[in-house]
């Protein structure tokens, strides 16, 4: 099982999107945790979306689809569907 997932930093104003074969609780510690990388400067990161998949493949698949989008109200739209 894969997860595709979307992080939400208030401070930062920004959304993060990844995908993990990970429990996505252990991944949001290594972005919280210190590190180099996009969610290094920010510790307030939280889940605000998840998508399961059963391949590595399809969950990589879907997140360049996110990423692709370039669009934050797609990514908040997409993320109030399942509230």
């Amino acid at each position: 099982m894969y997860t595709v997932y979307i992080l939400y930093s208030v401070s930062a104003d920004r959304f993060y999107i990844g995908y993990t074969g990970d429990p996505v609780q252990v991944r949001l510690r290594k972005h919280l945790a210190i590190h180099k990388g996009f969610t290094a400067k920010q510790r307030d990161w939280k889940i605000v979306y998840t998508e399961i998949h059963q391949a590595r493949q399809h969950a990589l698949k879907r997140e360049k689809e996110i990423k692709n989008w370039k669009s934050r109200r797609m990514i908040e739209k997409l993320i109030r569907s399942t509230e």
